[in-house]
């Protein structure tokens, strides 16, 4: 469902348990950068009205994640500040094609797969945290982060045919496990 190449290791949730302030943090930034992210693809792309609300919906979606995660943050005395973000997203971003509708495309399936693998890390985090609060926090967030999972698969397979999109998923797909492969110097929900 999540089309995934990969699965996250069981280190990466033992040390995220253990910096778990961190993690916060970086939830919070990561919203933040899912919100922008849909707005930008507003802006980029008026002409594809198909995209309009189901992206509009999906950014004041990721800003009230965002306005929960801020909210968390106060309440565990977790200030907000700038936090070097990982490589992941910079990564995945130079594996886009340039030319249209391909870039579109591209732009759509890595939003994907950053969904999915929110999706598949808050599923670890709800199943092994302690805190029963931030468990059930990420519990109630995991849904939300396969629906646009499949909000953005969904619009790619308007652009372009399945027979077309699916393999390209794959192939992205296996680039992202590929980088989550890489050495990370800090925890981070995509690290």
């Amino acid at each position: 469902m999540l089309n995934l190449a990969s699965q996250t290791p069981a280190d990466w949730v033992r040390e995220a348990a253990s910096q778990i302030e961190e993690v916060l943090l970086d939830h919070a930034h990561c919203e933040k950068k899912a919100a922008g992210a849909a707005l930008r693809m507003l802006f980029r792309y008026p002409q594809h009205g198909f995209l309009q609300q189901p992206i509009a919906e999906l950014a004041r979606e990721e800003l009230a994640h965002y306005q929960r995660m801020l909210g968390v943050l106060e309440a565990r005395g977790i200030p907000f500040c700038r936090q070097k973000p990982s490589a992941y997203g910079g990564r995945l971003h130079q594996l886009i094609r340039a030319p249209e509708p391909e870039q579109l495309i591209d732009c759509l399936l890595i939003s994907a797969l950053i969904e999915a693998r929110s999706c598949e890390r808050f599923k670890l985090l709800s199943e092994t945290l302690e805190d029963r609060e931030l468990a059930s926090l990420y519990g109630e967030l995991l849904a939300s982060e396969a629906r646009h999972h499949q909000i953005y698969v969904d619009l790619a397979q308007q652009i372009a045919a399945p027979d077309i999109v699916r393999p390209r998923l794959r192939e992205l797909a296996l680039g992202e496990a590929a980088i989550l492969e890489l050495p990370a110097s800090r925890v981070r929900l995509h690290s």
